[in-house]
């Protein structure tokens, strides 16, 4: 196997057991009943809440039955992308592992270590049968990446401890005590069709090879959104009726490709020919450092449809996503380094109903900001009288420096690594707030290992980071 030369193989093998199931959010059954029936094989008693949540109890090691129960969570879900080439099928295959100079990464899709690696590093704990330890359990949630589903359905009676360890970051040195809360912005507008002129061609415009990655976790990265970029060229295109258009994949998701084709007269080729070529040239000229391989394509066909997008409504939709706000909208000044508030333009397509649509996802550690910012991607499709609706929200984790609990790990970890950790709050979304509101007391705090590009292709784990990080864990709990 992959892992026969790593250290900590009985972790790995884990990790590989977990990514040989499909798990995409909202179809959990597999993974669910395999760590159901991974508990029962290795005599740990697991339950399941009504929300699908799986929790796991083991009994301290004698001597230890007096010590504070600890908790350990993650998510049971992952973001599934994959290559324009590959004909992977996330209902029925399982993610294929590549391990190179000491990077665990997938071929040609997301890895899932995003946060596969979280239950990975919790089993090898409640397997190992040489660790002491007070009461521990694990919590692995449900459909974390589209709405904290797990997190919001937590039953508290199924949880008694306190103090928990999300290992959900993907920064080793890094103790996270805050993230920023989410809410988000669907917009709709139903499509009114005209005929089709003979004299017309069928543009079809795509970007691709845009490193993409997580709208909290990279967004401060200034990459490019395809959705965007095509919005920006288009946007000085004028009377195109549109046909299709389709990007990004996920919600959390900087869209990394995006298609739009369009109807407009044969005569204009050389004048959107142009366009295009100068849009292109200043695209790749901004982007060069942190989006090096974006790639901009035209082709055109001669075969046309009888009925395309209303001439005024295509304009307008255009003027809409070209207005609608991505990226950092301001940087925090209570934790410098840290977006306070952000959006991300994510999915933009044509439904099944014959509307168009746009989601939009805003982050923000300041609930006022968070909902101003809402409001201003809502203007934006308001400008073509496009139906909203809000929806997703969840607050905050604010962050607690004067946490016993997080004292005493950064205490810990001092002791362990021989240095301090960072102690700071995220742009992402973590399930911690969530669940502190939910069971009154839980003193949470978060962490993890290296964890590169996630909710994208190039996703990859830093394999001594995993190892150092399950390591401290298992000091952690047998000395706290």
């Amino acid at each position: 196997m992959w892992y026969d030369n790593l250290k900590e193989k009985r972790l790995w093998a884990y990790f590989e057991n977990i990514s040989a199931i499909p798990r995409e959010s909202g179809d959990e059954e597999g993974i669910r009943q395999f760590l159901l029936s991974w508990a029962k094989k290795h005599s740990i008693e697991a339950k399941t809440d009504k929300t699908g949540n799986v929790i796991y109890y083991k009994p301290a090691t004698p001597g230890m039955e007096g010590k504070e129960p600890i908790l350990l969570q993650g998510h049971m879900d992952m973001v599934c992308v994959k290559t324009d080439t590959s004909t992977h099928d996330f209902t029925k295959d399982g993610i294929e592992i590549v391990c190179e100079n000491g990077i665990v990464r997938a071929k040609d899709t997301s890895l899932g270590g995003d946060n596969g690696i979280a239950i990975a590093i919790a089993m090898d704990i409640f397997s190992d049968e040489k660790l002491q330890h007070g009461p521990l359990e694990a919590l692995f949630t449900i459909s974390e990446e589209t709405g904290l589903t797990g997190a919001f359905g937590i039953e508290k009676e199924y949880i008694s401890a306190q103090r928990m360890i999300n290992l959900d970051s993907e920064e080793e040195d890094i103790i996270y005590i805050g993230c920023a809360g989410g809410i988000e912005v669907d917009a709709t507008k139903e499509i009114k069709w005209e005929p089709v002129d003979n004299n017309c061609l069928v543009y079809s415009l795509t970007d691709s090879g845009l490193l993409g990655g997580h709208s909290g976790g990279e967004i401060h990265k200034q990459r490019a959104n395809a959705i965007k970029l095509l919005a920006r060229i288009l946007h000085r295109i004028d009377s195109l009726q549109l046909l299709t258009i389709s990007g990004g994949t996920k919600r959390n998701v900087i869209p990394s490709l995006a298609s739009i084709s369009f109807v407009a007269s044969k005569e204009r080729l050389p004048i959107i020919t142009s366009i295009i070529e100068e849009a292109t040239k200043e695209i790749k000229g901004e982007y060069l450092i942190q989006d090096p391989d974006i790639s901009i394509c035209l082709t055109t066909e001669e075969e046309l449809p009888e009925l395309a997008i209303d001439r005024k409504l295509s304009q307008k939709w255009i003027t809409s996503l070209f207005l609608a706000p991505h990226g950092v909208a301001t940087n925090s000044l209570a934790l410098p380094g840290i977006v306070e508030t952000s959006s991300n333009l994510a999915i933009v397509g044509i439904n099944d109903k014959e509307q168009l649509y746009a989601v939009s996802s805003i982050r923000s550690s300041v609930e006022s900001a968070k909902n101003e910012l809402a409001y201003v991607v809502a203007a934006a499709f308001e400008t073509c009288k496009a139906d909203i609706i809000y929806s997703g929200s969840y607050p905050s984790w604010t962050p607690n420096p004067e946490s016993k609990f997080t004292k005493l790990v950064a205490q810990k970890y001092k002791e362990f690594t021989k240095k301090d950790p960072i102690i700071t709050a995220i742009h992402a979304g973590l399930e911690c707030g969530i669940i502190n509101s939910n069971i009154e007391g839980m003193d949470s705090l978060s962490m993890g290992p290296n964890l590169f590009d996630v909710h994208s292709t190039k996703e990859h784990l830093e394999v001594e980071s995993v190892e150092r990080i399950s390591e401290f864990v298992k000091f952690l709990i047998s000395t706290i």
